[in-house]
């Protein structure tokens, strides 16, 4: 066992060098693990003088040389164990199962707080850093619904929309999940440190870089990337023509998300961004019902905040009956009789609630009296 972890400790070292070196991002990070079967091989290659030829793309690993030392990676994670910080590769047991779906998703992720099963039901609030109290108020209403239902809420710890909905989200004991364009040690803006804090408490602060690396203008549009793709959805509250909110929505798009969409008032600008998604077809959103209704099923069972298993977000709005009915219905077809005695209720009241399961699209029925979860 002391081997093992030394070994893992060693790789992860071998990894937090690899990911800084020059050239190499995410894509090119994975080609390098497959091509060599881990960092620590890669990295012993990288220490020669030679460069050396990759099959797959034909580009070429470059001598590592003095571009980024071990010792530098030895300082990133003292930088994470002195601010609490938690490292993750795409090999942890608890690298987020979404973003393993998108087309680059990161190497490394730095976390602060822990990963938790219900983070396999996310939805993403964003929108303008100049918001207007409709929008602010919107964006609150709706990250409590989705807190209070079941939903782990995502933003990007901006002013405006992002801080209303993470703030909204934590004054109903939700789960909050903040992905910052910069280090945990480097809180932008400065003014959410305490909000950020408090996220850590309650839920995970996210990012893709080192303690101490600052934000960069270039590392927003990468982090909108994480934040879509950290979520089963993007709700767009408030962006003018140009946004950071209509990057994420776009990359959401790419990445096989639903994209939801608030209107506003035709004279506003900040309403402008959220009308022409609304126009090239994302969900108008009036209510957290909206949302629910286009979520398409989970790409496998979860665990909600209240410890039942979750194969659908439709699930989260069922009431103590229909619940109790749906969980005595298995995937595969079952006649209702069946159904009637696991749920220990009556005939009349498991028919009248498997109307409504069927309706809600939960349960498909068959020939012969039987009846199948979805």
């Amino acid at each position: 066992m002391p081997d093992r972890q030394h070994d893992g400790e060693e790789e992860l070292l071998a990894q937090v060098q690899l990911s800084m070196v020059a050239g190499i991002g995410p894509r090119r990070f994975t080609e390098v693990l497959q091509h060599f079967g881990s960092a620590r091989q890669a990295i012993e290659m990288m220490d020669g003088c030679q460069a050396v030829q990759l099959p797959l793309s034909g580009w070429q690993l470059p001598p590592l040389s003095e571009r980024f030392s071990r010792d530098q990676a030895v300082e990133i994670l003292q930088q994470c164990q002195r601010a609490g910080v938690h490292v993750i590769t795409r090999q942890s047991d608890d690298y987020p199962a979404l973003l393993e779906e998108i087309h680059d998703p990161p190497p490394l992720l730095y976390l602060r707080g822990r990963p938790a099963p219900e983070d396999a039901l996310t939805l993403a609030i964003v929108g303008t850093r100049f918001a207007t109290p409709y929008g602010l108020e919107t964006a609150a209403r709706l990250a409590r619904a989705a807190a209070q239902a079941g939903f782990s809420v995502v933003s990007g710890l901006a002013r405006g929309i992002d801080g209303a909905a993470h703030e909204a989200t934590l004054q109903v004991g939700g789960r909050a999940i903040a992905v910052l364009a910069g280090g945990l040690a480097q809180i932008y803006p400065s003014e959410h440190a305490g909000l950020a804090n408090e996220i850590s408490q309650q839920g995970l602060l996210v990012t893709e870089l080192p303690p101490q690396t600052r934000p960069t203008a270039g590392a927003f549009p990468r982090r909108n990337r994480l934040i879509s793709g950290l979520s089963l959805g993007i709700l767009v509250v408030e962006a003018p023509d140009r946004s950071g909110a209509l990057i994420t929505a776009q990359l959401g798009l790419e990445q096989g998300r639903e994209v939801f969409a608030v209107p506003g008032q035709i004279n506003r600008p900040a309403s402008r961004g959220c009308h022409q998604l609304i126009r090239d077809g994302a969900t108008l959103v009036e209510s957290l019902d909206d949302v629910i209704e286009q979520l398409g099923p989970l790409m496998r069972p979860t665990t909600g905040n209240n410890g039942q298993a979750v194969r659908h977000p439709r699930e989260l709005t069922l009431n103590e009956t229909e619940r109790t009915v749906l969980d005595a219905i298995p995937t595969c077809p079952t006649l209702v009789d069946q159904v009637i005695r696991a749920s220990q209720l009556s005939a009349a009241q498991v028919l009248a609630t498997l109307s409504v399961l069927e309706t809600r699209r939960l349960v498909v029925r068959h020939a012969g009296q039987q009846v199948q979860r979805l």
